[in-house]
């Protein structure tokens, strides 16, 4: 069962279409694997378009060269016959036939992923292999906000860490656990500076991230990276 949503915000963001590509295709994956989310956005979606077509006009369409536009209404038919114009249009009984929407899979350490429908058409990097997790990046030139798709393999983890920045994390695969929790399929997990966790995973996970600046590691050795911690992220 899904237990972690997008906030409220992100979710209107998504719905008027304001949210950076990265985080929307999170919000659009996460809404496709949770029914609640999904309603909630066709709500937002509703209230958008009742205020749109609900808007008064409070001034007169004016235009910007009066004489062609009276030039053009003395050529113009005064009666239309929408009766054969209607007729014809419907009189084509030709069938356009709609491609099907392929899937795309993926394959990671020998296992096989099917890709939620957002990111059928998103370019992807090689994995990079390090240890037990293994990174593809999203070609999708946000600057700062860097978005990747993130396998743990079984029994593997992330070295305790917080964060510069917020970090999206949106599981699509497998479980995961950190002090805060246990995680499954739909997940949607909003992490920022205030937040110190090390995800494990017994089973192997995959994950689809969005960060706008670098891990910050907190503990052991691994606070040797963080000069580097920007090429990380």
């Amino acid at each position: 069962m899904i237990k972690h949503h997008p906030s409220s915000k992100l979710l209107a963001g998504y719905a008027t279409g304001e949210l950076p590509a990265s985080i929307a295709i999170g919000v659009a994956i996460h809404c496709k694997m949770c029914d609640q989310c999904q309603s909630n956005v066709d709500a937002l979606t509703a209230q958008l378009a009742d205020q749109v077509f609900d808007a008064e006009i409070t001034e007169p369409m004016a235009y910007e060269n009066e004489q062609f536009d009276l030039a053009n209404e003395a050529e113009a038919p005064m009666d239309m016959d929408f009766g054969n114009m209607i007729a014809a249009i419907t009189a084509d009984d030709e069938i356009s036939e709609q491609s099907m929407v392929r899937s795309t899979s993926i394959t990671v350490k020998g296992k096989n992923f099917e890709l939620p429908a957002p990111l059928n058409n998103v370019r992807m990097s090689n994995w990079l292999n390090i240890g037990k997790l293994s990174r593809s990046s999203l070609n999708l030139d946000e600057g700062a906000i860097h978005s990747h798709l993130l396998h743990i393999d079984a029994d593997g983890e992330v070295p305790t860490h917080t964060h510069k920045g917020f970090e999206i994390t949106l599981l699509l695969d497998g479980s995961f656990e950190d002090d805060m929790g246990t995680y499954h399929p739909g997940d949607f997990i909003e992490l920022n500076g205030e937040h110190n966790h090390q995800p494990k995973t017994k089973e192997g996970c995959l994950c689809y991230t969005v960060a706008d600046d670098a891990l910050q590691f907190t503990e052991g050795f691994h606070k040797l990276f963080n000069p580097i911690g920007s090429l990380l992220y």
